[in-house]
């Protein structure tokens, strides 16, 4: 099968229709008066390219809008451009080394002002500045450059053929920003930008009136939208901080919220909720994965920050596999599921869970073994040299840090995987920060996830799309978040490998499907059983809650759960 063939074949069943009005009848813009909304995450800044937090990149994507955007499905769907380029409309290039896109024509953004493909070549020069640190600087990789054709062309070429070349625009990671809004934001100066980050002009159904970053924003409706009759919403409360309990009982209890995002509950805390009769837990499973993440770097305070941020100093005892491995080998995963998500989880080897093209058939670490990581340890010359129940070696004593965002799930599985690394003689710290912080992506926060100061830090993101791609792009070597990049990059592991970077360069110029699902899976496996620089813990369900007056909810796992918010409306009774 050829590149050419394969592209046609995997976009032909794409469905471009425009979406009807979800309560099937037309009418008045704002009709339906406020939709709270409560994200127990608390936005911090509303520019997705410089956050790789979820509660940011989803609060952004009710007034931020990309090119095209992944339905409930995975099905990509045109939103700013008339349709989805393919080879077969011509809209991708023969050799795969070019996509272009058609804006709709009379887009306008929330202050009136025409929308064309000049803020959409802007775009992509903010994210790939050389001086700034884009946090979605993934989605442009192989990009050689983006042209303004005429105003509603833009021409995106390729450095080699790219067989998914959906990266740049779309989804709710990587939507368009107004050039005039943006244009003294370049490069360093980006985060300095704190009006444009925090009040986004847009072309979304609804605008920023207020924000108050780690608390709440008010939005009304784009009365620019560009389709009639949308929102139905004139007013949104959206809710930031509080836990994820607090969120549920004011959705499903006492019904004060609309939407509930992220309910990270025990399956009996839900199901007492849903008893309340004000609304009703919804999940759908995508690629959301808890996850342990190891630190190949030394992050000791007395370090310099340009040095912790690098594998320049290694850490002193995960830099060893064995370790990495044996701490692994320790967790009982099932007990973890049964603990945390019952129905909404599933234990996983993998960083790639789904598609099932591109998910690794590993599944070696669904057996809990603390003999086997005790053995492993003693081999690796980790032993108790003093007896003080802690293995050392070398002078070096297997002491934690292990950092995570207060969530009463994710203390549970720490309290759980603290006594099961005791077991084997490694003595942990827990730590645990707030989400808005820890998410937050502050270039002048010591405790960012980005930033990375500990040993172990556990969290669950996911990729938006159904092509993996970009994902484990991430991890190429010079994508680490560092002082020079503001803190910005997804590859906070700080992992390097030549061989990886070599099947990120062939998985971009392979079109054949089930080849690609193979390199994807070697990829997953690098990162996971190969080296245990990622620990998989639970293929996370997204669990979510809906008021039973909200109607035109659809649970997306493939993109921002808001995507679709326009169509929201009122349940009348």
């Amino acid at each position: 099968m050829t590149l050419k063939s394969t592209l046609m074949g995997a976009v032909a069943l794409t469905a471009l229709a425009p979406m009807a009005f979800a309560d099937g009848h037309s009418g008045e813009r704002g009709r339906d008066g406020q939709l709270n909304i409560i994200y127990w995450q608390a936005p911090s800044i509303l520019n997705p390219y410089l956050s790789g937090g979820t509660k940011d990149l989803e609060s952004a994507s009710m007034i931020l809008e990309p090119l095209g955007r992944y339905d409930e499905t995975g099905a990509l769907v045109p939103f700013l451009a008339e349709e989805i380029p393919t080879v077969e409309n011509g809209g991708v290039a023969e050799d795969l080394k070019s996509i272009t896109w058609k804006l709709k024509e009379g887009l306008v953004w929330s202050d009136g002002s025409p929308l064309t493909s000049a803020d959409v070549k802007f775009t992509a020069e903010y994210c790939m500045h050389p001086e700034g640190g884009c946090a979605q600087g993934a989605k442009f990789d192989g990009v050689e450059s983006v042209e303004a054709v005429d105003d509603l062309t833009i021409k995106v070429t390729f450095s080699e053929a790219k067989p998914n070349p959906y990266g740049p625009f779309m989804g709710g990671q990587s939507p368009i920003i107004q050039a005039a809004q943006f244009a003294d934001c370049l490069g360093a100066r980006a985060p300095e930008c704190t009006e444009a980050n925090f009040n986004p002009i847009g072309t979304g159904p609804f605008v920023v009136t207020d924000f108050r970053p780690n608390d709440v924003i008010q939005m009304a409706a784009n009365e620019n939208y560009r389709e009639e009759g949308k929102p139905a919403f004139a007013t949104v409360n959206f809710k930031g901080g509080g836990d994820a309990t607090a969120a549920g009982r004011a959705v499903m209890e006492t019904g004060e919220f609309d939407y509930a995002w992220n309910m990270q509950l025990a399956p009996d805390v839900l199901a007492q909720m849903a008893e309340g009769g004000k609304g009703t837990p919804i999940s759908a499973f995508g690629t959301l994965v808890e996850r342990l993440e190891m630190n190949l770097t030394n992050p000791s305070p007395d370090l310099p920050p340009e040095t912790r941020s690098t594998v320049a100093e290694p850490h002193p005892f995960l830099s060893d596999e064995n370790v990495r491995r044996a701490l692994s080998m320790a967790i009982d995963r099932e007990l973890l599921v049964e603990v945390g998500y019952g129905q909404a989880g599933r234990p996983t080897c993998n960083l790639v869970p789904a598609p099932a093209l591109y998910a690794s058939d590993n599944t070696e670490c669904l057996t809990q073994d603390i003999e086997g990581a005790k053995a492993l340890l003693d081999e690796a010359g980790w032993t108790d040299s003093d007896g003080n129940g802690i293995r050392d070696k070398d002078g070096v004593e297997l002491s934690i840090l292990y950092q995570t965002s207060t969530n009463a799930v994710r203390q549970d599985f720490q309290a759980l995987i603290k006594d099961w690394w005791s077991q084997i003689g490694v003595e942990t710290e827990l730590r645990n920060l707030d989400a808005s912080v820890f998410f937050g992506g502050d270039p002048g926060s010591p405790d960012t996830f980005q930033k990375f100061y500990a040993d172990v830090e556990m969290y669950a993101n996911n990729f938006d799309g159904t092509d993996p791609q970009n994902y484990l792009a991430a991890y190429r070597c010079g994508n680490e978040p560092k002082p020079s990049s503001q803190w910005q990059g997804e590859n906070i592991n700080r992992f390097c490998s030549e061989e990886y970077d070599a099947l990120l360069d062939e998985l971009a110029k392979t079109g054949e499907l089930e080849k690609r699902g193979e390199i994807a899976a070697k990829l997953n496996d690098m990162l996971t059983k190969d080296s245990m620089t990622i620990v998989p813990l639970v293929d996370r369900g997204r669990v979510s809650a809906a008021s039973t007056t909200l109607g035109g909810v659809v649970l997306n796992v493939w993109d921002s759960e808001l995507w679709n918010v326009a169509d929201w409306y009122r349940i009348k009774e």
